[in-house]
């Protein structure tokens, strides 16, 4: 079992930026792949950006050069660096975490708007 806190959503001007933080514990965090996702009303829940245990990343097109993904072993933490911010972002951001099992966490709300 893991559980999954996610922080740093909010209200953003478009070209603006914000960092997502997913703070994990229950267990060996190391071993999950960890991801974003994003759900925009009336849209199904998409994949953002994902980290293995060995580090490699895999993002959605639509962000691409735009987000980054990392994570923290030590910290038991993944991030989202998100740059360039599009009214097309807004939607709300859940943090993924897969091993054998899907956990996630309970979402923050991510607004670009002027």
């Amino acid at each position: 079992q893991v559980q999954l806190v996610e922080s740093g959503g909010g209200l953003v001007q478009p070209g603006g930026s914000l960092r997502l933080s997913c703070a994990a514990s229950g267990s060996i965090f190391s071993i999950y792949v960890m991801a974003w996702y994003r759900q925009a009303p009336g849209k199904q829940r998409e994949l953002v950006a994902s980290i293995t245990s060995g580090s490699s990343i895999n993002y959605a097109d639509s962000v691409k050069g735009r987000f980054t993904i990392s994570r923290d072993n030590a910290k038991n933490t993944v991030y989202l660096q998100m740059n360039s911010l599009k009214p097309e972002d807004t939607a709300v951001y859940y943090c993924n975490a897969y091993y054998f099992n899907n956990y996630w966490g309970q979402g923050t709300q991510v607004t670009v708007s002027s």
